[in-house]
């Protein structure tokens, strides 16, 4: 009796992640529906279904569905999940519960990259852009990766998380100088501002394949992540490769990071909040939190994005100041909570 009542819970613990991956697809689902019909204009479920069946031409709320609302919907899907993978990762790789690609640096590497190809580059092209931003995000990652690394047994998150803020604030310092002397600071402030009204098809064509393959690369990682939470010794002991594994993750990092910024400008604290809910959902294994976290993340900036609509229309509230309202308080609990286990 003890045994079979031992083997329903343990079926029920591995079906768990799953019916929070169903439940996580089905949230995004539905807020991609409620995502087209909000906005200044409304547009009935009716109409929205009518045009998915039968497409009019001569119809404006047809040519808003298709042009404007869809690819808004799916870029806040594709950054909100590609955000989330990557503060997964960064939590993941240095074992720091309060690291975040827009808190330690990496989003306003971002930045600086582009607001240097704004200054230099006046005639830049979109694919430039995309290529600065990643090269930004490169610099970040790479310099909190090798600050953890050195500095491993010296610092605490808490500690590597001041490093990175400190980091962040020199590259934003760095910007805004820069747009300032170069007066693009209107064209900058976009990025700093984080917004995706500006979203179209080639958006989603640029976001999708990067997601997938940063979602990928990141699962190729999964178990070696599992096993890191652990320690640096035990996942050595069970054959991992650290550097396989640090580099691996960063490069997917760098690719998320890079194309979600390049596109939606600094929308901060998704990587910081969905990994701590997933794995109070799922669990510690990483093959279940990243595909959970990219479905929460993607649910979360797509009401973040519903809510910049409609608080203050027709005018938009930047979504990166609604991530904020709850983004910070969280990093403050977390990092109260991190400092009383010191």
């Amino acid at each position: 009796m003890p045994s079979l009542v031992k083997t329903s819970r343990e079926q029920a613990m591995n079906s768990r992640p799953l019916i929070w991956m169903l439940i996580g697809l089905i949230g995004v689902a539905i807020s991609i529906t409620i995502s087209i019909g909000l906005g200044a204009v409304w547009i009935p479920p009716s109409v929205i279904i009518e045009s998915f069946t039968s497409f009019n031409p001569e119809l404006l709320e047809h040519h808003l569905i298709f042009e404007v609302r869809i690819p808004r919907a799916l870029t806040a899907a594709l950054v909100g999940a590609a955000l989330a993978i990557a503060g997964t990762l960064m939590q993941g790789v240095t074992r720091n519960p309060l690291a975040d690609p827009s808190i330690i640096g990496i989003t306003q590497g971002s930045g600086l990259a582009i607001a240097i190809a704004l200054s230099f580059f006046s005639s830049i092209s979109y694919w430039g852009l995309l290529g600065w931003s990643f090269i930004g995000a490169a610099l970040g990652a790479v310099l909190v990766l090798l600050f953890t690394i050195i500095s491993r047994e010296q610092l605490s998150p808490v500690t590597l998380t001041l490093a990175g803020a400190a980091l962040s604030m020199l590259f934003s310092a760095l910007s805004t100088g820069l747009a300032l002397y170069f007066q693009v600071a209107q064209d900058l402030s976009f990025w700093f501002a984080g917004g995706l009204s500006g979203s179209k098809w080639v958006h989603v064509y640029i976001l999708f394949p990067i997601t997938i393959t940063g979602l990928l690369i990141a699962l190729m990682m999964s178990r070696s992540l599992t096993t890191l939470t652990m320690g640096d010794d035990v996942a050595t002991g069970l054959g991992h490769s650290l550097h396989r594994v640090r580099w691996f993750s960063i490069t997917a990092v760098v690719l998320l990071s890079g194309a979600a910024v390049s596109i939606a400008g600094a929308i901060g604290f998704i990587g910081l909040v969905v990994p701590h809910i997933v794995r109070s959902l799922v669990g510690v294994d990483y093959r279940h939190i990243l595909p959970t976290s990219a479905l929460i993340g993607a649910f979360l900036l797509i009401i973040a994005d519903i809510g910049a609509r409609m608080i203050n229309p027709p005018f938009e509230t930047p979504v990166g100041a609604l991530t904020a309202i709850i983004g910070v308080p969280f990093f403050l609990y977390l990092a109260r909570m991190k400092r009383r286990n010191l």
